[in-house]
């Protein structure tokens, strides 16, 4: 896969999580006063990091494999591609900040919101720097 490919590709799954953290914070958001809801986040990056991390270790050096003595066992010897990572929601019950039990608190969410949208702006420059550097390419 080139460079342009697996930038692209990374690209939209990251305005996809982002599309996915803001409905997220605006249900936060909408259900601040509900007693006993609990906040929920969006985890991605890790995840990422640790596949993006795996596969650049798994080039050019012979990966670890387990015994399979069961088709059902997990396999080992499948690299974690960054293609299989997936957002995950969250739920926060280990907090409570309000007496009626809920924890989300208006002023972080309403933060987080404007925060997110920025940072969808950012990837959407990004995308269209990258589409613009190939037109130039391809004009030539």
């Amino acid at each position: 896969m080139n460079d342009f490919t697996r930038s692209v590709e990374l690209l939209h799954k990251s305005l996809d999580v982002t599309s996915l953290r803001y409905q997220v914070s605006a249900n936060n958001l909408s259900m601040s006063e509900v007693p006993n809801f609990k906040r929920s986040v969006v985890n991605f990056e890790s995840e990422l990091k640790r596949a993006l991390e795996a596969e650049k270790s798994n080039k050019g050096s012979e990966s670890f494999q387990m015994t399979r003595t069961d088709p059902r066992h997990v396999s080992s010897d499948k690299p974690y591609s960054w293609h299989d990572v997936e957002p995950r929601r969250v739920l926060d019950y280990t907090t409570t900040s309000k007496a009626n039990g809920n924890n989300v608190d208006a002023e972080t969410e309403a933060n987080n919101i404007l925060q997110i949208q920025m940072q969808y702006r950012l990837l959407t420059q990004l995308t269209n720097f990258e589409f613009s550097q190939v037109n130039k390419v391809l004009k030539k």
